[in-house]
């Protein structure tokens, strides 16, 4: 094993869907050529949107399409208490503050937070509050293995990032940075929706004093209408008893060169034949193909 640690990190809120079969895929792919370790970690935040043993199916799924991974799944929800934690540190450095502004206070801005309750640091007794992260007026950018060199002006852009919510539950922004750290992650390859979350990412990484890992952001898969495949939008699960076409499929949309026919029968032949030609070079920066 190298020093690499991959991750794939879905989300409870549906069932797996090809879209996240080709996350999974290329995170495993790419952690395997590199001879590192590939790690899951459910990221059960928000149990409202939860859909109800979905977890277990998404970990079932990735099974049954060859996807082992390295140790023990992370539950985000047993992680509370570190969460918890971490922003009180950042509060305590004032770096971080309690926050009141409602949505309609920050449609005046464009959704972009303003900064109105820069320095509370003692939470209201009497109104809701969220906790923000308090963001300079740097530019924070990634070089991505994939879709190259990409930069924010946190401020101006995106405003003070938020780290818990309203109603009491954990921002992803904060897990999966505290996350990432946790588990040693080094490589994270992902969907490109998501390449807009990473220089707040990397902000809050380096406000904690955590090591960036470096970044590979793929296209999403979308419908005839240009709409990402999720669960929101109601994307079809897959169906583990076409796992060799499964990941033919992914394969294709990543660009990578497909097994000869005779590989094509055993989910195990196709994973084996997908690591030795892997390369993250070949998959495209714009959408390549149209998921009907």
């Amino acid at each position: 094993m190298s020093g690499y640690i991959g991750r794939f990190a879905p989300s409870p809120t549906g069932l797996l869907h090809i879209g996240s079969l080709i996350g999974a895929l290329a995170s495993y792919l790419d952690a395997r050529a590199n001879q590192g370790r590939w790690l899951v970690r459910m990221e059960d935040l928000d149990p409202p949107r939860e859909m109800p043993g979905a977890a277990s199916a998404i970990l079932q799924s990735l099974e049954d399409h060859g996807l082992t991974w390295d140790g023990e799944v992370l539950w985000q929800s047993q992680r509370h208490d570190v969460y918890r934690q971490v922003i009180n540190d950042l509060l305590r450095a004032n770096q971080a503050f309690y926050c009141t502004c409602s949505r309609r206070d920050l449609q005046q801005s464009k959704g972009i937070y303003q900064g109105r309750c820069r320095g509370r640091l003692t939470a209201p007794a009497d109104q809701d509050f969220a906790c923000r992260l308090q963001v300079d007026n740097q530019s924070m950018a990634v070089d991505d293995a994939i879709q190259g060199h990409f930069s924010q002006q946190l401020e101006r852009e995106v405003g003070d990032v938020i780290l818990q919510r309203k109603d009491g539950l954990f921002a992803y922004q904060l897990a999966v940075v505290v996350d990432d750290a946790y588990q040693g992650i080094t490589h994270i390859v992902r969907g490109a929706d998501l390449l807009d979350s990473t220089p707040r990412q990397i902000y809050l990484q380096r406000v904690l004093g955590y090591t960036t890992p470096q970044y590979g952001h793929f296209p999403v898969i979308t419908d005839e209408q240009g709409e990402k495949f999720s669960k929101q939008t109601f994307a079809t699960a897959i169906d583990s008893a076409d796992a060799c076409n499964n990941l033919c499929l992914a394969l294709a949309f990543l660009q990578q060169p497909l097994p000869p026919v005779e590989l094509c029968q055993e989910v195990e032949a196709i994973l084996a034949w997908a690591v030795e030609h892997w390369s993250i070079d070949s998959i495209p920066s714009e959408l390549g193909i149209v998921k009907s």
